[in-house]
């Protein structure tokens, strides 16, 4: 059986490095800001300040990506900080899949600084694939501007796990034979689907680094995390069964978050904003004619400290009603009673193909809020997003 070829295409601080370019190319700045202690940031005006990319040098003051910028100042009282640009990032992250197309057969852009190629049969074109990814790493610097870390394996979450090893500006492999001495060893919080709070409970399992992870019992793990616990400890042993697509859909997933103007202990109120959030997300889906198997919930305090949570539904959707009814029990199970300054919902796992299978909601209502949220969209398109408002959001405006 020939096995696959898979790079994992990063570009290295993104946001940061493609504004440090154009600064210097429209004389707005007279020193590459990649090479000072600089970060991208939010508007602190409107609540959003955190660092949302970093230099170097900015990392060498401890400053992390998603923090308070407050709280990056504290650690670097010189630092620069600069305002995003996302119309020149989304015209950078066109070149580069346009670039990426030249050369692989099947690109799948991850997100927008980030893409999977599969180079599988590629050997007779470029010879040695791994020697390859270092020319292809050295052309999109001289042609583009800018740096990425290339991980080469034999799927997908290898690949992205060996792009994330020592960086900027390498090339790194991962494959199977090279799991036990390059990924075993590293801490469990490092593995591709494994955020803080499951951290925690792996710890509370006496599984401290990938390698404990991969040598459990599925049967434990799947008993304390259920559908993720089977999934997490495929990944710490190196399976991954997911292909690299070319299929353009038009997001692999949706989301929409607001910044509270006061800080918020009310759970009634937090599950309106997360209605809200969930008619705003859906209607995009149904715009799109797609659907998602995935819905989470993100939270920040007032504290700054993030955490978020996900579930998987029985069958896709595109249902308002649907999407905010999940969203709403992970708020329950998630909320800690503490002051919010932020909420999230973000949906994933976007398919063109609706297959249904009527569980949560029997086949007469899914069908009924389908008709209805379909003729909600086409009155709001053409008489504006306030034309039709649910009449709890009008309750108090007597």
């Amino acid at each position: 059986m020939v096995s696959s070829t898979i790079y994992h295409i990063d570009v290295n601080s993104a946001f940061l490095s493609w504004s440090a370019e154009y600064l210097l190319k429209e004389h707005m700045a007279d020193v590459d800001i990649r090479t000072i202690p600089a970060v991208i940031g939010g508007d602190e005006k409107m609540r959003h300040g955190v660092v949302l990319a970093k230099s170097s040098p900015a990392k060498e003051f401890g400053i992390k990506t998603g923090e308070p910028l407050i709280r990056a100042r504290e650690k670097c009282p010189g630092l620069k900080v600069f305002p995003p640009n996302h119309t020149l990032y989304t015209a950078r992250s066109e070149e580069f899949i346009s670039l990426l197309r030249e050369v692989a057969p099947t690109v799948e852009q991850y997100s927008i600084d980030e893409a999977f190629c599969d180079m599988s049969g590629t050997e007779n074109l470029y010879g040695n694939l791994t020697a390859y990814a270092d020319i292809l790493r050295e052309r999109i610097y001289r042609e583009l501007g800018f740096t990425v870390n290339i991980g080469v394996s034999t799927n997908k979450l290898l690949a992205k796990m060996a792009s994330d090893f020592e960086k900027p500006y390498r090339t790194h492999t991962l494959f199977p034979e090279e799991i036990p001495a390059k990924m075993w060893p590293l801490p469990v919080g490092e593995l591709f689907f494994v955020g803080k709070s499951t951290e925690k409970k792996l710890h509370t399992l006496g599984i401290h680094t990938i390698g404990d992870l991969a040598a459990c019992d599925p049967v434990i793990l799947t008993s304390h995390f259920h559908k993720q616990g089977q999934t997490i400890w495929n990944y710490a042993n190196g399976r991954d069964l997911e292909s690299v697509t070319g299929r353009q859909i038009a997001n692999k997933g949706y989301s929409s978050e607001t910044t509270l103007p006061a800080d918020m202990t009310d759970p009634d109120m937090a599950k309106m904003i997360l209605l809200s959030l969930a008619e705003t997300v859906a209607a995009r889906i149904r715009a799109d004619k797609a659907y998602i198997s995935v819905v989470g919930v993100t939270l920040v305090t007032c504290e700054f400290e993030k955490y978020s949570h996900q579930k998987s539904l029985f069958s896709p959707t595109n249902i308002t009603e649907e999407i905010y009814q999940t969203a709403a029990e992970l708020f329950t199970q998630m909320w800690r009673h503490e002051p919010i300054r932020l909420i999230g919902l973000s949906t994933g796992k976007a398919t063109s193909d609706q297959t249904y299978q009527y569980d949560l909601f029997h086949q007469g209502q899914y069908e009924r809020l389908s008709k209805l949220n379909s003729a909600l969209d086409t009155i709001r398109d053409k008489y504006g997003s306030g034309a039709v408002k649910r009449a709890c959001f009008l309750k108090d405006k007597d």
